[in-house]
């Protein structure tokens, strides 16, 4: 492997490629710095399994924690299975890379990303993208690269390549686009209701100023260190294809004029099985032809009668024309106990959808490279297989059910109250009950509705749609609304956005062609915006806004701030005080370093008391209030009584009734809970109470 290194200014800091130095038994690896954040990206190639039809790519992006100065988490010690960051960054460095490979090619590639530095200023995610994308760009393997990405953000007004950790606590936006020189081929946005204009300014921003300079790096890289790519594509036996698609045509044909998809996917299977079972009979022991070439040749022939189906015919496999959105139902509060849930279906793909209200116990902590913190909101996808009507092995999530999860919480975020406003921890469960196409962006609708069933109050619905396309070398094209399974593996994009009636919240592109122009890409999003107006449309009519009330089974959850100083008084000596405000309230406390105090409870008076109780411990004791409180000591001269959690005053015996009082204990006796009023607080600090006052204010009150 040559030693080579290149570099150049990309946003904020020099950009360093260096190939040639580490990893050198690896097909290709390069040295990845942007600051004094270092990624390490490689790639390995072997001889394809026997019989595999379909392109076997691995990426494993992993972040070492060694890379910040940390020790991993848990009791091991080391690197476990992948994070829910790790595998996303994975996917999203798959994304772009895999339309780049050429059709046909079957050899294993497994590509890996480790960060070995991480200046916690600079996310290394995308510079694992680059990374990946350098170690191709120097590897012995067919790709029609170089390809790049890049993360942009907005700061007043102003986008940023690359913005710091700091800068995108400020921005509007986040996204990372990947892509060529002439195209982007990935695009990941999560942002606060833009626009669609200033969301495609955005990526066609940072596809001048990121990703095409990058990709000048690579090609000077591959230039100087690349080695020879040398790959003969499979040739085809043109003769047996046409004698199939002789045969299957027509059938095909039929088969996808059926409207229903099991239906329609029954009648193709059998044409499969029919022209299998004529080619590969059994018994033969060497057939001409094994069925996964047969299969593979009829793949073929479906995947070009869907394409002109939609070109010329402008007809889709369902019947539907082009801009046709599928029927959709909304229905909300279904299920009984769950403090809200949402049942919404959109054609053949249905997500069931509950919405649960925690409290800051429930939070999730997240162990990252940069500092500990804690998530106060949760989605999750699950995709089962009866969703689909198969049987597959049922296990943890994989990669595409994180993704999709990760893709619809981002888009639902945006609308979120603030934890001032609204306490609570909140988590989103979205099962799939049936599919048929874009089910994440199901979960979305179907989240909304929950949050808004749930007494969430967000800002505004959400829904989200995705946007097909199929495109021809020469040009042609056709932009598909609300696509179907089919249309999704035939086409040649998947493009998802989603936002309210003001703008954008998350988008997310995977495309198959080798690009995506910026003319296709802006029509896209004024059909997603169009067709999402539709379906709020539809969604408001079934709940126009949040309901007024939390779910009477969700926690009562109260906020009060203290002086921190006070802390230790709420605790009390190992606990007590606050244990037993949760005994005699049933009442969850718990309590934040700057004086914050959360009290949770499923009654809600008793949520009250234990606020007042929380108040009474903590805050200064106030000449002229009233105070119910609890008598500790009687004397000659009067009684103290304790009206705060170490707090006592003297009741003098003048004070202690209208009338004379010859003995102190013929008015109040130890452990009797009076009230009394603080009528003075000396120099000292001594409080001086009255029961005498609180017995007139008591009947003053009650001849109003």
């Amino acid at each position: 492997m040559t030693k080579c290194k290149v570099e150049r200014a990309i946003g904020g800091n020099v950009l360093s490629i260096e190939t040639g130095k580490v990893a050198r038994q690896a097909s290709g690896a390069a040295l990845v710095r942007y600051g004094d954040t270092v990624v390490l990206g490689t790639v390995v190639t072997a001889e394809p399994r026997p019989g595999i039809d379909f392109f076997p790519l691995t990426v494993d992006y992993r972040e070492k924690m060694s890379a910040a100065g940390k020790f991993p988490g848990g009791f091991f010690k080391r690197e476990g299975r992948p994070t829910l960051k790790e595998v996303l960054t994975s996917r999203l460095i798959d994304r772009p890379m895999r339309p780049l490979f050429p059709e046909g090619f079957r050899d294993e590639v497994q590509i890996q990303i480790m960060v070995l530095a991480a200046d916690l200023h600079n996310d290394p995610d995308v510079v694992g993208l680059v990374s990946a994308a350098a170690a191709m760009a120097v590897a012995p393997i067919p790709f029609n690269g170089p390809f790049a990405g890049v993360r942009v953000g907005r700061v007043d007004g102003k986008f940023i390549i690359n913005p710091t950790v700091a800068q995108l606590e400020y921005s509007d936006l986040d996204a990372v686009v990947a892509g060529h020189a002439d195209a982007v081929t990935m695009i990941e946005v999560g942002c606060r209701e833009l626009s669609e204009k200033e969301v495609a300014e955005a990526i066609e921003f940072a596809h001048e100023n990121g990703v095409r300079p990058i990709c000048e790096m690579l090609k000077e890289l591959e230039r100087r260190a690349g080695q020879p790519k040398v790959w003969e594509p499979p040739v085809k036996d043109t003769a047996f294809i046409e004698e199939i698609r002789g045969k299957v045509l027509d059938e095909l044909r039929t088969a996808k004029a059926i409207a229903g998809k099991q239906e329609r996917n029954n009648a193709v299977k059998a044409v499969y099985e029919k022209t299998v079972a004529e080619y590969c009979p059994e018994g033969v022991l060497q057939p001409a032809h094994t069925p996964e070439e047969v299969k593979g040749i009829i793949s073929g022939i479906e995947e070009r009668l869907v394409r002109d189906m939609i070109l010329n015919e402008q007809r889709r496999p369902d019947g539907r024309p082009l801009d046709a959105l599928r029927p959709i139902s909304c229905e909300v509060g279904w299920l009984p106990r769950v403090h809200g849930s949402a049942l919404f279906t959109r054609g053949e793909t249905q997500a069931m959808v509950t919405c649960t209200l925690g409290t800051s116990r429930d939070e999730q902590i997240i162990d990252d490279l940069v500092e500990e913190y804690s998530k106060k909101f949760m989605l999750h996808y699950n995709f089962p297989p009866f969703s689909v009507g198969e049987v597959r092995r049922i296990g943890s999530p994989g990669r595409r059910e994180l993704g999709h999860g990760a893709l619809a919480e981002r888009s639902l975020e945006a609308v979120l109250p603030a934890p001032e406003e609204f306490p609570y921890t909140i988590r989103i469960v979205s099962d799939i009950l049936e599919s048929n196409g874009s089910s994440s962006m199901a979960s979305v609708c179907g989240g909304s509705l929950a949050l808004m069933d749930a007494g969430v109050p967000i800002k505004a619905p959400v829904a989200g749609i995705s946007i097909g396309l199929v495109i021809e070398p020469d040009g042609r094209y056709k932009l598909l609304t609300d696509i179907i399974g089919e249309e999704d593996h035939y086409g040649d994009m998947d493009f998802k956005v989603a936002g309210t009636r003001q703008g954008i919240t998350g988008v997310q592109l995977d495309i198959k062609a080798t690009g995506l122009p910026f003319k296709i890409m802006r029509e896209a999003l004024t059909m997603a915006r169009k067709t999402r107006l539709q379906i709020l449309d539809i969604m408001e009519k079934t709940i126009a806004a949040p309901r007024p009330q939390i779910s009477e089974f969700a926690p009562r959850l109260l906020t009060v701030k203290i002086n921190p100083e006070k802390i230790g008084k709420l605790i009390g000596p190992g606990g007590k005080s606050v244990k037993a405000i949760q005994a005699e309230t049933g009442a969850t406390i718990d309590i934040e370093d700057d004086g914050t105090v959360f009290i949770s409870c499923t009654d809600a008076a008793a949520a009250e008391r234990a606020k007042d109780w929380v108040l009474r411990i903590t805050e200064d004791v106030q000449v002229g209030r009233i105070y119910e409180g609890k008598v500790i000591s009687i004397k000659d001269f009067g009684a103290f009584i304790e009206i705060q959690e170490g707090q006592d005053g003297l009741c003098h015996v003048s004070e202690l009734d209208e009338n004379y009082v010859r003995n102190v204990g013929d008015v109040v006796k130890i452990g009797d809970i009076v009230k009394v009023k603080v009528i003075a607080i000396d120099e000292q600090g001594r409080v001086k109470l009255s029961r005498k006052a609180a017995q007139r204010a008591a009947a003053e009150e009650t001849h109003k």
